[in-house]
């Protein structure tokens, strides 16, 4: 007797089947698409052979790798494997094509830039960066990769904008393994908020946005909350419930007439958010230039503080 759950699976993934004929309609608009991306790419050969690639990717092929697409297209196995995994060419012109393509599209002064650490299953020891960690898309320490990457995110839609691959420290420190994977020089160890702040000024003039966010792996840090700052930049960011921090506007404990004054004291961020009854908190309405639709409690410390101020100047 087939389980319940792998019923649903099998019928979820019949589901998920979609014919090749469904993206006929698209490939005049495809061919558009990709222009840019093509004239981007230096080597005339290159831009030949990328819309071969797309045109094997959308084409019936069970399996769409370099030898069944090569024989699809009518070109030698070589050209096209050469193409995607040997032939040097620089992405770094196709992501400001890719930026520049959605701040057109999507782009506008609400936005939001979003920053998602994140990690994906990957074995073998020649892949840039793979080692037993914690690995998000499956729960677990796992051998995976990790990264960071940026979104942008508007009342239109959502899109993918860069990802910056981490480099562990173990793999910064073996030299012979980052010469066997090719891994340039000037690539060194970082912890997870340094990629975020060189994608923010590499592109967060060039894409129209209102708020930066991410998860606790990004708001752990309190340097990137400076270097926020520092930019001007309006954000909220998770922290995890353990970290400790100074009510600045709570009551100063009662002083007792020798030395310092005491302050207050440091505390869990759970245990100030709990200690504050519910009318204390307040949703903070879709203003301009916001598209933040409501802050809960636990979201972070300063948002925090803002919102109850907030509800102070209000009455609430």
């Amino acid at each position: 007797m087939t389980p319940a759950w792998a019923q649903r699976q099998k019928e979820l993934r019949r589901d998920c089947l979609v014919p090749p004929d469904v993206f006929s309609p698209m490939v005049d608009r495809l061919d558009e698409f990709v222009v840019p991306y093509q004239q981007a790419l230096e080597a005339e050969a290159g831009q030949h052979h990328m819309h071969l690639y797309l045109a094997g990717l959308l084409s019936h092929l069970n399996r769409k790798n370099a030898e069944k697409i090569a024989a699809l297209v009518d070109v030698e196995r070589q050209v096209m494997q050469d193409f995607i995994g040997t032939a040097p060419w620089d992405h770094r012109p196709l992501i400001t094509v890719l930026v520049g393509h959605v701040a057109e599209r999507l782009g506008e002064p609400a936005g939001i830039i979003a920053f998602d650490p994140s990690s994906f299953p990957k074995r073998g020891t020649h892949s840039v960066g793979v080692k037993r960690q914690w690995c998000s898309h499956r729960g677990k320490v796992d051998t995976c990769q990790g990264g960071v990457s940026m979104g942008d995110v508007s009342r239109h839609n959502h899109a993918l904008l860069d990802f910056r691959l981490s480099l562990p420290a173990e793999w910064a420190r073996d030299k012979q393994r980052r010469q066997a994977c090719h891994v340039p020089q000037a690539v060194r160890y970082h912890t997870r908020h340094e990629p975020c702040v060189e994608m923010l000024d590499a592109w967060g003039d060039q894409v129209p946005h209102g708020w930066v966010t991410g998860d606790d792996e990004v708001g752990r840090h309190s340097r990137f909350r400076h270097e926020l700052r520092e930019r001007g930049e309006r954000y909220v960011l998770g922290v995890p419930c353990t970290t400790t921090m100074r009510d600045l506007e709570a009551p100063w404990p009662a002083y007792a007439g020798r030395g310092r004054r005491p302050k207050a004291p440091w505390q869990s961020v759970t245990a100030w958010r709990t200690s504050h009854p519910p009318h204390a908190w307040r949703r903070l309405p879709d203003q301009k230039p916001t598209l933040l639709p409501a802050l809960t409690p636990p979201a972070c410390v300063e948002a925090a503080h803002w919102a109850r101020r907030r509800a102070r100047a209000s009455g609430a």
